[in-house]
C-alpha cells in the first residue's frame, strides 16, 4: 500500500525550545524551523516535529484525571547517562518505573525496564532499555 508514518507532532507553547530538548536528548539535528513550526530529524531518519499551540495543558497523568494520551519510548544503551542527559536538558523524573511494575505483579521481572519522564513541555516519554 506504500503508507508510513510521515512525523510526529507535539504541541507546545515553545515549539523551538521543545525542539531544542529533543535535538540535544536524541542527537537530532534540527532540520526546519518555520514560524510555529519545527522539525528534527528527516525522512530518512526519525522525525519529530513541533507545533506551536498557545493554549497548551499538559497532561498530569498519573496522578490526575488527564490522561497521558500518548507517550515517546526511547531506547537508550546506558540508561544513567541517559536520565542525566535528560534532566540536564529539563526533563523531570515521574514517581514510575518497570521495577515498581515488576514489584506489583504488572510486568515480568527482568525484561528490560523503562524509567518515566516529562519533557520540559510536560508532555510524558520513557527511556527504555534491554
Amino acid at each position: 500500500m506504500g503508507n508510513r508514518l510521515q512525523t510526529v507532532v507535539l504541541e507546545a507553547r515553545e515549539p523551538h525550545a521543545l525542539a531544542r530538548f529533543y535535538s540535544e536528548l536524541l542527537g537530532l539535528e534540527i532540520t526546519r524551523a518555520d514560524g510555529d513550526w519545527v522539525d528534527i530529524g528527516d525522512a530518512s531518519t526519525t522525525r519529530l516535529s513541533f507545533q506551536h499551540a498557545p493554549g497548551h495543558r499538559p497532561p498530569d497523568w498519573p496522578d490526575g484525571a488527564s490522561p497521558m494520551q500518548m507517550h515517546l519510548d526511547i531506547e537508550v544503551e546506558d540508561i544513567e547517562a541517559s536520565e542525566a542527559l535528560a534532566l540536564s536538558l529539563g526533563a523531570t523524573r515521574l514517581d514510575w518505573d518497570s521495577a515498581q511494575e515488576e514489584a506489583k505483579g504488572l510486568r515480568p521481572v527482568g525484561r528490560g525496564g523503562f524509567r518515566v519522564f516529562t519533557d520540559p513541555a510536560g508532555h510524558p516519554f520513557c527511556l527504555c532499555w534491554n
